[in-house]
């Protein structure tokens, strides 16, 4: 009896599987070196907490936040769609926007880029963000 009950769930669970076809269409992430120090004036505005500086990298630019005083994220700012010429724009302290199709992407540690207009699945690009002393190294993954 208990394996016809563990079988009908398994049957069920493998049903509701989602596809991932979708997916594949979103923009993968990008080659990405770049390294900076904290002293660079270009970042003051990045020692802070909740604090941000729009970099000069990746495809359309990069987003770099520092989180809580020691952890940084930065996301690229190239719109996941693909089809966008303009670089997303940063927008509420919390939200990268892409100018072509009006989709909203969330920005912070632990939320990855997640999409938050119904409907887009791709996330904004993150990048890894190492802190060694004053140095930043901003790296794919």
């Amino acid at each position: 009896m208990i394996k016809k009950i563990l079988l009908l769930f398994s049957f069920i669970f493998f049903i509701n599987c989602s596809n991932n076809d979708d997916l594949d269409s979103c923009i993968q992430s990008l080659p990405l070196s770049y390294t900076s120090d904290l002293n660079n004036p270009q970042l003051i505005n990045a020692l802070v907490p909740g604090g941000y500086v729009e970099l000069n990298a990746g495809s359309k630019g990069i987003l770099l936040m520092n989180v809580n005083g020691s952890d940084f994220v930065a996301y690229d700012k190239i719109c996941p769609a693909r089809d966008c010429n303009s670089p997303m724009t940063f927008e509420k302290g919390i939200i990268l926007k892409c100018q072509c199709d009006g989709s909203e992407y969330g920005v912070g540690k632990g939320i990855g880029g997640a999409p938050q207009t119904e409907g887009f699945i791709c996330p904004a690009i993150e990048y890894r963000v190492t802190k060694i002393g004053t140095v930043l190294r901003i790296t794919n993954f």
